[in-house]
């Protein structure tokens, strides 16, 4: 056969059937390297120093500024509960409604109360009465005393001058018996102890003034503690009467309001909770974020529900601690298992223009960005 013949007579193979390349290979062009297209090199060299300038200039500007997405819309909560027992008769607000200080919220049954401030104001009356009435005596007993003073004084001089008179008597009689009759005698004995015994009864009578004048006045006084105890009975139950009316403490918005009409509430029962107005954002930065940063810093806030509005603040004051250590289970590192966590820190910053026409409420999520340098 022709294959044969071939084989056999041993016909040499031409150079591209030994190398196993096809005519058409052999005449296509060979591709050039990259060191090959000096314009595709300038090209990617280019791109290359525009993203090596653009990351440059991107960290010379980054460097200026710290961010943090871990931080949040703070507030103190008013959270409002009743100070006495009773009835809730009027619900006065609505769930999310502005309110202002003072403004009347909830109102509680106030007939009990409203009752022992009446017998409270009686028994301040009838003890302020007592009072009177017993000052009212002092002046009298004190008239009194003073007109058993003016007894004794007319009882003194009768008595010296019988005294004085029995004395000479006495006297004549021890010089001269037959100079004074015993019957003038006995009648100066008589008259001295008479006008004795007046004088003495007089100055008892003073004394039992004097001690009347000290009775009304203690009287006085105690009618004068009464009164007070009174007047603080008053105070007490009118204390408790303006506990049946709940005011807003302060200007915000209601939230959580879960009384209504009807409800029978015990003191510390949690009513309705006021979100004040005044709020600003609780940032919790790494601990490694905190070199650069001071109080009175510049902030830029971007409010998750006011992309749109361009927000300011600045740094007020910096936690004392890292908010793992304020944990209700703080950590225990004092083991041989310790793994170094970097931290974050708690950052208070004030808001300087927070809009009008966004609501912003506590744990609403924020970005805010501290101008460091």
């Amino acid at each position: 056969m022709a294959s044969e013949t071939d084989h056999a007579s041993g016909r040499r193979q031409s150079p591209d059937a030994l190398s196993g390349e096809r005519p058409a290979e052999k005449d296509k062009p060979r591709k050039k390297g990259l060191l090959e297209r000096p314009v595709l090199l300038i090209c990617f060299a280019l791109a290359f120093i525009l993203v090596a300038g653009a990351a440059l200039l991107w960290w010379l500007h980054a460097r200026h500024f710290e961010s943090t997405d871990d931080a949040f819309i703070d507030a103190h909560v008013v959270r409002l509960a009743p100070q006495i027992a009773g009835r809730v008769t009027q619900v006065l607000v609505s769930d999310n409604q502005l309110v202002r200080a003072g403004e009347p919220m909830v109102a509680l049954d106030s007939a009990d109360i409203a009752t022992r401030v009446a017998q409270a104001q009686a028994q301040k009356a009838q003890a302020q009465a007592q009072v009177d009435n017993a000052v009212a005596q002092i002046q009298v007993n004190q008239a009194a005393y003073q007109q058993s003073l003016a007894d004794v004084a007319a009882a003194r001089a009768p008595a010296a001058n019988a005294a004085a008179d029995l004395a000479r008597y006495r006297n004549l009689a021890a010089l001269n018996p037959a100079a004074v009759a015993q019957q003038q005698l006995d009648q100066a004995q008589a008259l001295a102890s008479q006008t004795a015994a007046q004088l003495q009864s007089a100055v008892r009578a003073s004394r039992t003034r004097a001690e009347q004048v000290t009775a009304s006045r203690t009287q006085v006084a105690a009618g004068r503690e009464q009164v007070r105890a009174s007047e603080a009975q008053l105070n007490d139950a009118s204390i408790n009467l303006g506990y049946a009316q709940i005011v807003a403490p302060v200007d915000g918005s209601v939230a959580q309001k879960t009384v209504a009409v009807g409800d029978y509430v015990q003191p510390g029962t949690e009513l309705l909770a006021i979100v004040p107005l005044r709020v600003w954002i609780t940032a919790n930065f790494k601990e490694t974020q905190l070199p650069l940063m001071r109080v009175g810093q510049s902030v830029d806030v971007r409010v998750d529900a006011c992309a749109a509005k361009h927000i300011t603040g600045r740094v007020q004051s910096f936690q004392r601690g890292a908010g793992q250590a304020f944990a209700i289970l703080p950590p225990q590192n004092a083991t041989g298992n310790y793994v170094k966590v970097v931290q974050r820190v708690p950052v208070k910053i004030l808001l300087d223009n927070p809009p009008r026409d966004c609501p912003l409420g506590p744990g609403m999520s924020v970005e805010p960005t501290v101008r460091v340098r």
